[in-house]
């Protein structure tokens, strides 16, 4: 019998996938990343942001394959992409986008927001 999974902070509003720790970094050395990756997971605790419903899901992610300017960011489920995702660029985007709801347009190099999963399953 398969062990009932759940996600560890609650039903969530949005998911933003940081590229951090690569195996080979690409778009941005390790000591950009990792404190990039510090600043999310510090920054989402102290809004109160990582638990609860509404909360924003993280992920640490090897390689978004975008190779220049990182680190990359992807918000999900706007689609939205940000370069240069790191220090007061990253820090806006976590306070204005995940918090405020009004993505950093500035640092947005591409959107591609997921389809309205909910009428997807309505049909």
């Amino acid at each position: 019998m398969a062990r009932k999974l759940r996600i560890p902070t609650g039903p969530y509003s949005r998911h933003i996938l940081l590229c951090a720790d690569q195996s080979k970094p690409k778009c941005a050395p390790r000591d950009v990343t990792l404190p990039a990756w510090k600043l999310l997971k510090g920054r989402l605790d102290d809004l109160g942001l990582s638990r609860g419903n509404g909360c924003v899901f993280r992920s640490k992610v090897n390689c978004l394959r975008v190779c220049a300017n990182g680190p990359i960011a992807v918000v999900y489920p706007d689609g939205t992409w940000y370069h240069s995702a790191s220090g007061d660029v990253l820090a806006r985007i976590i306070t204005e986008h995940l918090r405020d709801g009004n993505p950093v347009e500035e640092y947005i190099f591409a959107r591609n927001p997921l389809p309205d999963a909910a009428s997807d399953c309505d049909s």
